[in-house]
């Protein structure tokens, strides 16, 4: 029988099962299974939602191949391809920041024990924090976010996402420099003029002179993010971080 159950006697001869709270440990030993097991689901959680972080970007990675692939495999392919694609980055970037600001959650509950208690009983400090354990507590009361959106994509943007939107932005200044048979029918190695970029830059009814300033407005607000950003909490886990 569980021992969250009790058997109470009704009139009549019956049996009725009475709920009740399970007991707390009540011994060092029975303490320190308990915080084996709760280390032991943290890390659980943790690594699951590290594995969706890692998707995310296994995501983007593949689609940038793909859209590279597309766009500079044949000189016929528009350069819209390579805008999709920075656009489909940027979904992807804020879904896998969402996803890192749970993933910090579980992280930081498991640095909190490791640090405060596993690391004290191998490398003993002096002056032991003695409160760590009522912030753990309370954050499992109570859970909160440790870092804002803003915070967490300007992280994974330093981390991955940046190296892909600048190859994305080599391709797309490639493509619209050197045109190749974009124009109509007819072959153009190396564009000559500003005005030949611009006009190559040109998506559809959209000028090309809207579409250069979007992009460069895009990209500074990802210079902004990736380099302005504070960040004071990044290394607080120490120099082994994501």
């Amino acid at each position: 029988m569980n021992e969250a159950q009790e058997e109470e006697q009704q009139p009549g001869g019956e049996t009725s099962t009475k709920w009740s709270a399970p007991p707390f440990p009540a011994t060092s030993a029975e303490y320190i299974t308990v915080l084996a097991h709760y280390h032991r689901a943290e890390m659980g959680r943790m690594a699951g939602w590290r594995d969706r972080i890692d998707r995310t970007t296994n995501w983007a990675i593949t689609g940038v191949a793909a859209m590279l692939s597309l766009s500079l495999s044949t000189p016929t392919s528009h350069h819209g391809v390579l805008l999709f694609a920075m656009v489909l980055v940027q979904l992807l970037l804020l879904i896998e920041a969402r996803r890192y600001r749970f993933f910090d959650v579980y992280r930081g509950r498991v640095r909190r024990l490791e640090k405060n208690y596993f690391a004290q009983i191998m490398a003993p400090l002096p002056n032991p924090d003695s409160g760590w354990a009522r912030p753990l507590g309370q954050d499992l009361r109570r859970p909160q976010f440790l870092i804002s959106t803003r915070a967490a994509m300007a992280r994974r943007l330093r981390r991955n996402y940046l190296w892909m939107f600048l190859i994305l932005l080599l391709a797309w200044v490639l493509k619209i420099s050197t045109p190749k048979l974009q124009d109509g029918e007819v072959e153009r190695d190396v564009a000559h003029s500003l005005q030949e970029i611009v006009a190559n830059a040109a998506f559809g009814p959209i000028p090309g002179w809207t579409i250069l300033l979007l992009v460069i407005a895009f990209y500074c607000w990802l210079a902004y993010a990736a380099l302005l950003i504070g960040d004071p909490d990044e290394k607080q886990h120490g120099e082994v971080h994501v």
